[in-house]
């Protein structure tokens, strides 16, 4: 268990993206944490109150969460200063990236000398089987996205949130980092050994009621060559019988490879749904939701009743406008 309440560590994020993880947990679980501690030169903020180890450890601060989520995971020797000093006052460490704090000696000495935890929650905790394809009983609702960090957890979360208002059966399923730290459940797909990935995504989304929805956490992009695998298993482990698109439109080029354009939502829409009927003949691509963040509003509204118009489908932004109309779809599947 991670102690709550958080103190949020940007580090020297670059961006506002790579704090995806902070800003994820902030906008998700506002109440779990404190504040936010930022390096010289960070260029992301969450518009929350800039704390040191001290007033965070004041304010009542239990675990220092490393916010940011880069390429490849790792964090810098800029950063262990801070972290160090965190044990050394009390904190424990929480961190998703892909070098795990265990495995740093100097962490791990000063976590045992202070009698601090580590946290490294991109490690799977369950021996997952391989993928079966067996039909599982409920319903399965899949993000997928025309590239990285275009809004996949933040679609599923909200149509998750707007379906307990309603009153109706359904689970988030978090299946990276930030959900998990937002949750305190599910699995770190992108952790799990290849071969055990599609399986790892059966087992998060078992046999549930007739009438219940997963909503399953998507992750990469099938055009994405870095991460197309995990996304690849998510479709074929999850059996989606609803597949939302996801989209961010002022993105020029794929994240982190500035070589490649992004598809269109037609070119996702069109490659998605046969590979998603191999798994689950009856999978329908139900709506669109896009992340408008960049655009003012008349902007986003123009833009959506466009993407609309063109694709026939429901075009919102769920964290923007609701994710009322995304949940409208799933009726009747």
């Amino acid at each position: 268990m991670i102690e709550k309440p958080y103190l949020l560590f940007l580090g020297d994020a670059p961006d506002q993206l790579a704090a995806k993880v902070a800003q994820g947990i902030n906008d998700w679980r506002p109440g779990h944490s404190v504040g936010q501690f930022r390096l010289p030169g960070c260029g992301a903020d969450l518009g929350i109150a800039d704390l040191s180890l001290a007033e965070a450890r004041e304010a009542g601060a239990k675990t220092l969460v490393i916010g940011v989520a880069n390429r490849g995971g790792v964090f810098s020797q800029a950063w262990k200063t801070v972290l160090l000093e965190a044990l050394e006052m009390g904190f424990d460490l929480a961190s998703g990236l892909h070098n795990l704090l265990r495995d740093d000696p100097d962490l791990a000495a000063a976590a045992r000398a202070n009698g601090r935890k580590l946290h490294d929650v991109r490690v799977p905790q369950v021996q997952y089987p391989i993928a079966n394809g067996r039909k599982r009983a409920g319903k399965r609702c899949l993000a997928v996205g025309t590239d990285c960090s275009v809004g996949k957890m933040y679609t599923a979360l909200a149509m998750d949130a707007e379906m307990a208002r309603r009153g109706l059966k359904s689970t988030f399923r978090a299946t990276g980092q930030t959900g998990i730290l937002i949750t305190g459940e599910g699995v770190p797909l992108d952790a799990v050994v290849a071969d055990f990935m599609a399986g790892a995504v059966e087992w998060l989304t078992p046999d549930n009621d007739d009438d219940h929805w997963d909503m399953i956490e998507g992750q990469g992009s099938l055009f994405h060559v870095s991460y197309s695998g995990v996304t690849m298993a998510l479709i074929h482990g999850g059996q989606p019988d609803a597949l939302i698109l996801c989209h961010e439109p002022t993105r020029r080029h794929m994240r982190g490879l500035p070589g490649y354009a992004p598809p269109s939502l037609e070119q996702l829409r069109d490659l998605v749904l046969p590979i998603a009927r191999v798994a689950n003949p009856r999978a329908q691509v139900v709506g669109v939701s896009v992340n408008t963040k960049a655009l003012s509003e008349d902007e986003a509204r123009d833009y959506l009743a466009r993407v609309e118009e063109r694709m026939g489908l429901p075009a919102v932004d769920p964290f923007r406008h609701g994710a009322g109309r995304l949940v409208d779809a799933l009726e009747g599947i």
